[in-house]
């Protein structure tokens, strides 16, 4: 029952024949679907923290590709009658897509190795997503100093290499592998950069990746998880992140050198206002609430945009002169109202429970003081509150 792996041996071809040698029906994303093994297949499935490959077989979309002691089955949308000969195709600019970023990223990995010592103890390969998890801390610069010799790598074109050797040859080579391996072990080998255990596609020669850019950086259980693009996906992302700079060189009417400095004085002048709309908001509040009858129990004030710390100054200053529910919500009634009541005689925690039974509000806190939000009318909240 063990499933020949064409994609070890040709992952440059698209199309196969194979023989169906089982038909399940199953359950997938809750509709119905069925769970087929093939004699052979170039789909490679799920495996080595790497996606499986997308496309058809027999013209129906493979969903899914999983693979257990060397048996792949393939998820699919409709049922195939077992014993027949059928075709699959991937879809190829997936497959290359991984083959680009798993060749870089082992490249990556075997010149950190080399340069620091560190493992690649995690990797994972989405279609959203490259990262390498490393075992110990590396700077921006650090990072930046790999990434050019992984071009320069990629600039050789250096060809890759895929060996199965015995057991007897494996005790003698030095190699990177994150897990013990049961049977036969294969070797990827990019030459005078890298020798690891590895059971996916990758190119024929490092040229073919394109390039290797490192996104991100960040401290991660004591090493580092750094993500990173190849080839076609890095030539997206750089083609997004030019749009954008071009878009806010538009808003800023100034060159690319200058955004950076433009958007740090906005980003300062937003704030002092944001500061002289607060205090004048505050002032503004008081007044207001001076209106006020002293002798009024229950006070519910109603604002269109009120920072919190406002808020909460005002609900603080209302509940010492009056002893029922005070609160203030801030919003409008398509857009729904965030909220803070409190209390000095009456139990804020039961109003909460009340309040998320008949609004359905969101929030919580103390006996003392409740925050959240609602999306209800004005005229609702004001008919609960009345009719406590």
């Amino acid at each position: 029952m063990c499933t020949r792996k064409l994609y070890d041996e040709t992952p440059y071809e698209t199309t196969f024949n194979a023989t169906v040698l089982s038909c399940m029906k199953k359950e997938w994303d809750e509709k119905e679907a069925y769970e087929v093994i093939l004699d052979q297949t170039l789909f490679f499935p799920e495996e080595g923290g790497q996606s499986p490959d997308k496309g058809t077989i027999q013209g129906i979309e493979v969903l899914d590709v999983q693979i257990k002691k060397d048996v792949i089955t393939h998820t699919i949308t409709a049922p195939l009658e077992v014993g027949a000969t059928v075709q699959g195709e991937i879809c190829w600019k997936h497959r290359f897509s991984n083959m680009q970023q798993h060749s870089g990223e082992h490249i990556f990995s075997g010149i950190t190795h080399s340069m620091y010592g560190y493992d690649n103890v995690g990797f994972h390969l989405s279609d959203q997503i490259v990262t390498m998890d490393f075992s110990g801390p590396l700077t921006w610069e650090q990072v930046m100093e790999i990434e050019s010799k992984v071009n320069e790598a990629i600039v050789k074109n250096i060809p890759v290499e895929v060996t199965y050797p015995s057991k007897e040859e494996l005790r003698e080579m030095d190699y990177r592998s994150k897990i013990e391996i049961e049977g036969q072990v294969r070797i990827v080998t990019i030459p005078g950069y890298d020798v690891c255990a590895c059971c996916a596609p990758h190119v024929a020669r490092t040229g073919e990746i394109g390039m290797l850019k490192v996104m991100t950086l960040q401290n991660y259980k004591g090493g580092v998880r750094i993500s990173m693009l190849c080839g076609f996906r890095a030539l997206e992302a750089f083609r997004e992140k030019a749009s954008i700079v071009s878009e806010l060189m538009g808003i800023f009417s100034t060159n690319q050198d200058a955004i950076v400095d433009n958007v740090q004085k906005l980003k300062g002048t937003v704030q002092s206002l944001k500061s002289e709309l607060g205090t004048a908001g505050q002032k503004l509040l008081e007044y207001q609430l001076k209106e006020i009858p002293q002798d009024q129990q229950q006070v519910i004030v109603f604002e269109e945009n009120m920072d919190a710390n406002v808020m909460r100054n005002a609900v603080n200053k209302l509940t010492e002169t009056h002893p029922g529910y005070c609160g203030i919500f801030a919003g409008n009634d398509n857009d729904g109202y965030r909220f803070i009541v409190g209390s000095t005689t009456k139990d804020c925690r039961e109003l909460a429970g009340i309040m998320k039974e008949k609004l359905g509000s969101r929030g919580g806190g103390g006996n003392r003081m409740i925050q959240g939000s609602v999306e209800r009318k004005r005229a609702c909240i004001l008919s609960f509150f009345e009719q406590l």
